[in-house]
Order: C-alpha cells, then structure tokens, then sequence
C-alpha cells in the first residue's frame, strides 16, 4: 500500500506543478538554449526566429541551472532587445508536454527539426 500511495502523491505533484506553468506575458518567449559561452551567459535560439545572447539574472543565478537543450522562457531586454536578454524560467519536462498538447508550442515542434 505504501507504493501506490507514493505514486498517487507524486502525480497529484506533477499535476500542481503543470497547472503553475508559467507563460510568456507581454514581450516574453520561449526559447531553447543551444550553446553555454561561461558565466550565466549562453546562446538561445528564440521562438520569435531570433538568436539572443541571454544571461541569468544575479537574483536568479543560485536557483535556476541550465543546460543545452533546455527550454526555457525569455525576455528580451529593452535597449538592443534583439540580440540580448535574460532567462527568467527554466521548464521541466511535464511542463513542455502540457505546453505541446495546449497549443503554445506549436512552432516548438518545426523548430527543433532544425
């Protein structure tokens, strides 16, 4: 009984975690980080067909770890937004399959044929 119970608390978790899933608001998008140059900074290829050197902000630096591949949200910054910003949230796997079936990642799916 012990098992069944751990694994219905589990998915009882992994269903809060998906209904907190943040989405991009205002300028924000979704983004796949492709390479790490050293520091906080790496290279994210945008959504918005857009490539930004994009870097973890110091609030954030302890907390939130990234790798090639992740998926991650964006927000451009306001004075040469298009080639620089910063990585506000880092997405988990549940997470990209709920956004995939609901539709916000429709151009994910075209994007990473590349």
């Amino acid at each position: 009984m012990g098992l069944k119970k751990q694994q219905e608390e589990q998915q009882e978790e992994l269903q809060q975690e998906i209904s907190r899933t943040k989405l991009p608001r205002g300028n924000q998008t979704f983004g796949i980080v492709e390479l790490r140059l050293g520091g906080t900074r790496m290279r994210v290829r945008c959504l918005d067909g857009k490539n930004r050197i994009c870097r973890v902000p110091g609030r954030l630096k302890r907390k939130l770890w990234v790798r090639e591949g992740d998926t991650v949200l964006v927000e451009p910054w306001e004075l040469s937004g298009d080639a620089k910003g910063d990585i506000l949230f880092k997405y988990r796997k549940a997470q990209i399959q709920w956004l995939k079936k609901s539709g916000h990642l429709k151009e994910m799916q075209e994007f990473e044929e590349f």
